[in-house]
């Protein structure tokens, strides 16, 4: 790892089995969700970890047989708790408390020091240079997945034990700031969504907040407005299934591909566009067009299902893929942009939200889409409230745009000091830390 020929005079190099133990869950021991109980102890998967306190809350609770039966990895203060498998490998915490006894799934290594700074250590495993070899060493065709040999053989920083005490104090007082400022950055984008939401609510259908009689169907709605199922408007096209490598032939061509990952909403992200080749009846019938409102079938956040945006052609000859439906609306009667508008209302989302299929994510179908209630408007009326629609949008785009763009400077500017501070290159003892969030405002 490329640290080691700049460390300061005094510090040295070592391996992480040679200042702590490396235990993980082998297997689960034929544990199954089943047993899970209502209280008991307390279970962490990798989503209790990621955030800067471990969550011990929402967690799962096995019994103490299950507990006992893997004594080393029982918790304790101190020990260093890191994501070995799934998209989420890499993260790293430490255990600072235990409001009660706890042990880990089989995606956590729970690495136990014994010659190194506990806090010290978390904070080199979340340096750059770690990272990036725990990515380089990461196996797995489907799930990444961290061996722990691989583990036990990272090469470490090791400074004098006071040296990584003061370290260690210095990135906790300077992480804690910057995490208190994220979360605010965080907070502001939650309570700009919500603010979105009513305004598009209150511009598509004025008065639903404080209407007093409700619609009998969907109790959101107020009783006297006048709605129609949305599959009297549009018909939902079907994308691209592709099952598998197949022989090619003459009729197959090479077609730009619009994703899941490249619908956000009521917006498209197409800054990486992949290539699909199929035959070429089969792309006609996905291509999209002009006009069309893309959405997903499935989101892991059920508040966002449902969401769709406007495809004006950006890319030629596109075909979308079967979990991305293609709204193509009828342009006597319905205009795009405001079915989107409609969609990101708060009444629009809570239909999906009432509709949906929960199993893991939230999921909706072509038929929910087809019995969406579209409040019926002139195509006046409609393209008045598209134009303050679009307003509103461009307002919140950019001040959504600004906040997250404030939240990557931090999170950059978080994991630069992490890895000067651990790596000799900022001498903690002289740094202020008043320069560690320049050009961020509270």
């Amino acid at each position: 790892m490329d640290f080691q020929h700049a460390l300061p005079h005094g510090w040295e190099t070592t391996r992480l089995d040679r200042v702590a133990t490396v235990n993980a869950r082998i297997g689960w021991k034929a544990l199954t969700a089943s047993e899970y109980q209502p209280d008991g102890y307390a279970f962490l998967a990798t989503p209790n970890i990621k955030d800067p306190e471990i969550d011990f809350t929402n967690v799962n609770y096995i019994s103490e047989f299950r507990y006992n039966e893997s004594p080393e990895l029982k918790l304790q203060i101190g020990d260093v708790l890191l994501a070995k498998d799934g998209n989420t490998l890499g993260v790293v915490n430490i255990v600072r408390r235990l409001p009660r006894a706890a042990t880990v799934n089989g995606s956590i290594a729970v690495l136990r020091s014994f010659n190194m700074e506990p806090r010290f250590l978390r904070y080199v495993l979340q340096s750059n240079f770690l990272q990036s070899h725990i990515n380089a060493v990461k196996d797995g065709m489907g799930v990444p997945h961290l061996f722990q040999r691989d583990i036990k053989r990272f090469q470490l920083p090791a400074p004098p034990t006071e040296e990584q005490r003061r370290i260690a104090d210095f990135l906790d007082a300077e992480t804690a700031r910057i995490d208190r400022l994220m979360q605010l950055r965080r907070t502001q984008v939650a309570s700009l969504e919500e603010r979105y939401s009513t305004a598009i609510s209150e511009l598509t259908t004025p008065g639903i907040s404080t209407a007093h009689t409700r619609n009998s169907t969907w109790p959101w709605l107020p009783e006297q407005l006048a709605t129609a199922r949305l599959g009297y408007l549009a018909r939902v096209q079907s994308g691209v299934t592709v099952h598998g490598a197949r022989a090619q032939d003459s009729e197959d061509a090479t077609f730009p591909y619009l994703r899941v990952a490249n619908v956000q909403g009521e917006r498209l992200d197409l800054t990486e566009i992949k290539e699909i080749t199929i035959p070429r009846p089969m792309a006609m019938r996905s291509m999209l067009q002009p006009g069309d409102v893309v959405m997903t079938e499935a989101n892991g956040n059920p508040d966002n299902l449902g969401r769709g945006a406007v495809w004006h052609g950006q890319v030629a000859n596109m075909v979308h893929q079967n979990h991305v439906f293609a709204i193509r609306v009828d342009r006597e009667k319905l205009i795009p942009e405001y079915l989107s508008a409609l969609l990101a209302a708060s009444h629009g989302r809570r239909y999906f939200r009432f509709t949906s299929t929960q199993v893991g994510i939230a999921t909706t179908s072509s038929s929910k889409v087809l019995d969406f209630p579209v409040p019926v408007r002139t195509i006046s009326h409609q393209a008045a409230i598209v134009s303050e629609y679009e307003s509103l949008k461009s307002a919140a785009d950019r001040t959504r745009s600004a906040l997250t763009r404030q939240l990557c400077l931090l999170a950059e500017r978080r994991q630069a000091l992490i890895t000067a501070a651990v790596t000799g290159q900022l001498d903690v003892s002289t740094a202020s830390g008043r320069n560690v969030t320049e050009g961020v405002t509270a």
